[in-house]
């Protein structure tokens, strides 16, 4: 069973910035789809970016521009990277493994079948 296992989050100010990373365990990963979701509390769970095997990089509105997913195939990691981060950003962080090598809707959690236990990242203003 492939197991996915995030951590880098935590509590920063307004304005800063943290990395998410997500070591993979399965071989081959990084022919799937993977992505990045966030939910915070009340609310339902929401694509924020994800990367295809061609290395296409879909973002919601919301985190363009400050946020950039990336993989290291070498290290069966993939990462987020957030910069200029707002208090509306502040979540529990999941990442998780597709079920296809690409997807029309990648940022719908309906495409991914493996999820990670989550990362909380809190940002005060």
């Amino acid at each position: 069973q492939v197991q996915l296992v995030e951590s880098g989050g935590g509590s920063v100010q307004a304005g800063g910035s943290l990395r998410l990373s997500c070591v993979v365990s399965e071989y081959g990963y990084n022919k799937r789809l993977m992505g990045w979701f966030r939910q915070a509390p009340g609310k339902e769970r929401v694509g924020v970016a994800a990367i295809d095997r061609d290395g296409l990089t879909p973002y919601a509105d919301s985190v363009k521009g400050r946020f950039t997913i990336s993989r290291d195939n070498t290290k069966n990691t993939l990462y987020l990277q957030m910069n200029d981060l707002k208090p509306e950003d502040t979540a529990m962080y999941y990442c998780a493994l597709g079920r296809d090598e690409w997807s029309f809707r990648a940022l719908e959690s309906s495409e991914y079948t493996s999820w990670g236990q989550g990362t909380q990242v809190t940002v005060s203003s």
